[in-house]
């Protein structure tokens, strides 16, 4: 067998079982997946000392912990949307430990590790080791609520979550390897010139200025020593027309390529700034837009589609991370007027991070945008698409571009992970409001004959509740209410009367009183129409999934003889989080009770980023 053959076999029989640990470890599957893949790069480097050591798996696994650690250090402990009850139970009770009493009671329960191994692999004496191992199973048994002879159960359980991975080719990590190998050599080649150049002919002159090995000048530092190394960012790493022919069939062409210096900078709906980078200050920082090429014969090129790829190089990986985040924001938050987000993606198989948003904007003549935003390594790069009028991109293929975009840049030496898919899944909204778990402007539908924006107030304490009707009349004050927050948007713009708006108070309540808190609103509504003369309730919807509840309402009231006025209501939990969404609508202008219902659904999925009830 030959040592690739050898390595591909090795990454096979062991890559599932260090991404289990590594996910227990952090609670983070994109950090766990990168840092599994990094791990394997560095042992194709190092295969033959790897391969010859007593435990290959324990030499990866360490450096596969290490890099998911550091990945993972600015995170706050990772919750995904949507997972397992019983593995969300697990991570929660592993978040309670120590990462060393993590790393201690994993490695003994997922490995074959003899305890003494165990405690050299972590970097503890033995005797310490065994007593980090006593505490975390204790406390990990207590906080999961089973016997300590179930521990290993319970955490190979979470192994169904993580098994379905995508897992790059054998031949790319060797790729990778190899690139590293071969940048290692180089970076050696230099150091040893550097030391001659010390040690003989380090000479500094008036003008701030140093000699070099090939005779140029080279500025040095404030202190003496050269600037940092700055990241190369090449312009043929982008995306070309071919590529994007692949995506989105059709015919197109490269319209501009530039470092985005010119004018504001603002080359794309919901860009905020120049650059995303922090301080709007990438190392290097590209953007090219690509048009189709289109006959005479086109009726208006309001309705022709365009596509820009941005592309930025930052100095660390930390660094591209608040980058992304950045780019994120800019259309998870979009702060154009009368622009809707329609739905969230996220890309699990694209580059280290990856997400897709599809956005409306409602000022005529309207148009269609998907943006894709991903990071590898130390770049980001995002992918957008506009179209006017009637028509839709599609998502699949921006998703697909973006991943393409990826590719060009994860090759570079900054780069980080690759794709292994494209496939976008449906995720919670990024929290977009000031208080996480509410709803944002950018969440609203258009009202109809209306063209102006709608605005929301501040958050502020929920002392009162317009949301509620007069058949319910929910409060969200006194005990054990807490995070009990309102705000309400409005069109002042429109010069609509004063009722009209709309309005969200949010809360949080122990599980078993927040189910109470959402049963009691629905008895209230069902008895409201024989309990209140002239009151008609209408139930629009009732779904009750998991740990979660949505029931909407219409409720209608007969004033006078002349005057009747329709109030939409829905309520919503997610765990130990309730909110209450009204509409107060007006003679002419309301929104349809389909969009309303949407609008709900969108506030059951923000509650998610709500912080756990406070302790009394």
């Amino acid at each position: 067998m030959t040592e690739s053959d050898e390595f591909d076999q090795f990454y096979k029989d062991v890559r599932t079982r260090l991404l289990l640990l590594t996910y227990c470890l952090t609670g983070d599957l994109p950090s766990s997946r990168a840092a599994v893949r990094d791990a394997f790069v560095v042992a194709w480097h190092h295969w033959r000392k790897v391969s010859r050591v007593e435990d290959p798996e324990a030499w990866v696994r360490e450096h596969a912990c290490r890099h998911a650690v550091r990945r993972h250090t600015a995170k706050l402990w990772h919750r995904e949307k949507n997972l397992d009850p019983e593995i969300k139970a697990t991570l929660d009770a592993l978040g309670r430990l120590s990462i060393t009493q993590r790393r201690v009671l994993l490695v003994t329960e997922l490995t074959t590790s003899s305890l003494a191994a165990m405690a050299r692999e972590v970097g503890l004496p033995r005797t310490e080791a065994e007593r980090e191992l006593q505490t975390a199973t204790a406390t990990f048994s207590l906080h999961r609520e089973v016997p300590t002879t179930e521990v290993r159960g319970v955490l190979e359980a979470v192994l169904e979550h993580v098994e379905t991975n995508r897992w790059p080719r054998p031949t790319i990590l060797r790729r990778a390897g190899n690139t590293r190998r071969r940048t290692h050599t180089v970076i050696g080649v230099a150091a040893t010139a550097a030391a001659l150049v010390i040690a003989g002919t380090l000479v500094t002159d008036a003008d701030g200025m140093r000699p070099t090995l090939a005779g140029e000048r080279v500025e040095a530092g404030p202190s003496g020593p050269p600037k940092p190394r700055v990241v190369a960012l090449p312009e043929d790493s982008l995306l070309t027309a071919e590529n994007v022919d692949e995506a989105a069939p059709g015919s197109w062409t490269v319209a501009r390529t530039d470092d985005n210096t010119a004018g504001d900078g603002l080359v794309v709906a919901c860009q905020q700034t120049r650059y995303a980078a922090p301080r709007n200050n990438p190392d290097s920082a590209y953007v090219r837009v690509f048009d189709p090429r289109t006959s005479a014969s086109t009726t208006s090129q309001k309705s022709v589609p365009s596509v820009v790829q941005t592309a930025e190089a930052l100095r660390t990986e930390r660094v591209a991370g608040r980058s992304y985040d950045n780019a994120v924001g800019w259309f998870a938050g979009c702060r154009d007027d009368r622009v809707q987000l329609i739905a969230t993606y996220d890309l699990p198989g694209v580059g280290d991070e990856a997400q897709v948003f599809v956005l409306k904007t409602w000022s005529k003549p309207g148009s269609t945008i998907i943006a894709g935003v991903a990071r590898t390594g130390s770049f980001t790069t995002t992918t957008v698409s506009t179209r006017h009028g009637s028509g839709t991109p599609g998502t699949g293929a921006m998703a697909r571009l973006l991943a393409r975009g990826v590719d060009q840049l994860c090759a570079l030496p900054e780069g980080g992970t690759c794709s292994t898919s494209s496939t976008p899944r449906p995720t919670a909204p990024v929290p977009a409001a000031a208080a996480p778990g509410m709803l944002a402007e950018i969440d609203l539908p258009p009202v109809p004959g209306v063209a102006k924006p709608w605005v929301g107030t501040g958050a502020r304490r929920a002392l009162d509740n317009a949301a509620a009707t007069h058949c319910d009349e929910t409060v969200f004050t006194g005990p054990p209410m807490s995070n009990n927050l309102t705000r309400t948007f409005l069109v002042p713009e429109a010069k609509l009367p004063a009722e009209f708006g709309l309005t969200e108070t949010v809360g949080t309540l122990p599980r078993k009183r927040a189910q109470a808190f959402v049963a009691d609103v629905r008895d209230k509504l069902s008895r409201c129409s024989k309990k209140q003369m002239g009151t008609k309730v209408t139930r629009l919807r009732d779904v009750r999934k998991g740990d979660t509840d949505l029931s909407v309402w219409r409720v209608t009231t007969e004033v006078t003889d002349d005057k009747t006025l329709s109030f939409l209501m829905g309520v919503v939990r997610d765990g130990t989080a309730v909110a209450q969404v009204g509409f107060v609508p007006v003679k002419g202008v309301t929104i349809a009770p389909a969009a309303f219902d949407a609008l709900t659904q969108r506030a059951l999925d923000r509650l998610a980023a709500m912080p756990p009830p406070r302790q009394r």
